[in-house]
């Protein structure tokens, strides 16, 4: 696509793929030099270095800029036990785990390699777009992206509340579409300068409604933000870097913030149910909330930083799979694949006593865990997909489960990118899709991947061939108007410089 684009745009640096890789490239020198001082040196260079060569095998100018997030999201994840091993000081191996979490953090590194080169074998050859499709964006008013953002939030809050049983993930895709009309708005007012309070607004009504909602969904929008800067290829100039630092800064702290106080505040949002309902109104979880930030002051950051950390890390987790496989005399029947499948191709509207797949009764068979302490509160918890991968085919075997996955997503976002809509609308497309089955990051279900990606697929192709150009026309029209007017005023204004008529 940059080969493309004649524009000044592309005078100045960029932040593209190309940037990222440099970036990538100082990471890892960075953590190679200092892993001789830490008590896992070989897997933290390695895992240092990953994002760099995942960043080679996708880095094209057409690789649409949600893949970013997808693959290193993934990597973060597995990396993050590593960085934990360096501040505990302690080696993965001799964690309560014991050995078998080495193992599943080089088997789940292979893995982001997978997922990458998958991603490179679909989404590699994408076509650029045409100088008019890449900027068809730019034309639209910041205002009228922003009312139709308001509007699918009205949507979303439709589908959550009234949308359930045999139809509930078709409207929870249908839901996602306050993501697209989040990144054309992020990606039109970074591109050409203006609407600024628009952008500052979604920031903070995603960040209001993400903190006062019961899983902290906050981070999303950051997430929405990074990817349309990318694939807007904004200028990056001392000013960027700065607005970075500080959106960085913003979102680190937040999670801290997020992590001291989410378990009483779920305590007081549930009224200490068993369920995940909200017995408390919004002005009386946003009443908390703002008691808590005037106390912030008093939050042990030291201790939000260690519990942050440990939650992010998610390899400890597979490595207790891996050690309960090895100690079964079961035989891999795939048994994973088979209810994800099967739980998928049947669908609940054509068979409505299907018995729901539990994630916590998942974990407790591949893990053996006790039953009653990862039930309390009416939470969920799930191995994930890439531990469900081993138990299945093993490793190397797990690569192959593991690089289907990759297949599937990248080919539904290459079916996204075959509809003949701006550039910029198959992008955010891509992103609601990926938002949808990653938010969670290594802990989804494979039952979960396969099932929002059917839903995702069919929900978003109707969107696209039928919705969009409806909403698109609108877009224009209101454009054309809007500069119509504009020509009116300066016209007649030269009129009165003139001396006119009158």
């Amino acid at each position: 696509m940059a080969s493309t684009l004649a524009t000044p745009l592309q005078i100045a640096p960029r932040l593209d793929y190309s940037m990222l890789r440099k970036v990538a490239f100082v990471f890892g020198l960075f953590f190679v030099f200092l892993s001789p001082f830490c008590p896992d040196p070989l897997p933290l260079a390695v895992g240092a270095f990953t994002p760099w060569l995942i960043l080679r095998l996708v880095g094209t100018p057409t690789m649409p800029a949600v893949i970013a997030y997808y693959l290193l999201s993934q990597w973060l994840q597995v990396f993050a036990r590593a960085f934990l091993a360096l501040v505990d000081g302690e080696p993965m191996a001799q964690s309560i785990y014991g050995p078998w979490v080495v193992n599943a953090y080089w088997y789940m590194l292979a893995c982001t390699i997978a997922l990458a080169l998958a991603c490179k074998v679909v989404l590699g050859g994408i076509q650029p777009p045409t100088e008019e499709n890449w900027a068809a964006h730019l034309y639209w008013r910041p205002v009228d992206v922003f009312l139709i953002y308001l509007g699918s939030n009205v949507v979303a809050q439709m589908a959550g509340l009234t949308f359930g049983g045999l139809l509930y993930q078709f409207f929870d895709a249908i839901a996602r579409f306050k993501i697209m009309a989040a990144f054309l708005l992020f990606t039109s007012v970074m591109s050409v300068g203006r609407g600024w309070p628009f952008l500052f607004a979604v920031l903070g009504i995603e960040i209001l409604s993400g903190m006062t909602g019961l899983l902290g969904d906050f981070r999303g929008v950051f997430v929405f933000l990074g990817t349309a800067a990318l694939a807007a290829q904004i200028k990056w100039t001392p000013r960027t870097s700065g607005y970075a630092f500080l959106a960085t800064l913003a979102l680190v702290v937040l999670a801290l913030f997020w992590t001291s106080v989410k378990s009483e505040y779920r305590e007081m949002a549930t009224g200490g149910g068993e369920s995940q309902a909200f017995q408390m109104t919004l002005s009386d979880r946003l009443q908390y909330m703002l008691g808590r930030v005037a106390g912030i002051v008093d939050t042990d950051w030291g201790l939000a930083s260690k519990a942050l950390l440990e939650r992010l890390a998610y390899v400890d987790i597979t490595g207790l799979v891996i050690n309960v496989d090895l100690a079964s005399a079961e035989q891999p029947t795939m048994r994973q694949w088979g209810d994800a499948l099967s739980h998928v191709f049947q669908p609940r509207f054509l068979f409505p006593d299907k018995q729901a797949l539990s994630d916590t009764e998942v974990f407790i068979r591949l893990t053996k865990v006790d039953l009653l302490e990862n039930m309390r509160g009416g939470t969920s918890i799930s191995v994930g997909y890439m531990a469900e991968n081993y138990v299945d085919l093993g490793f190397p075997g797990m690569l192959a489960g593991v690089f289907a996955v990759g297949l599937m997503v990248a080919l539904v976002i290459r079916f996204f990118f075959s509809f003949d809509v701006p550039w910029m609308v198959r992008q955010g497309t891509a992103l609601a899709y990926v938002y949808s089955i990653c938010a969670s990051g290594l802990e989804v279900s494979m039952p979960k991947i396969l099932g929002s990606t059917i839903t995702f697929a069919v929900a978003y192709g109707l969107a696209l061939k039928f919705a969009f150009p409806v909403g698109q026309r609108w877009l224009e029209q209101r454009a054309r108007r809007a500069a119509d007017r504009e020509a009116t005023q300066r016209r007649i204004k030269s009129l009165f410089r003139g001396g006119g008529p009158l």
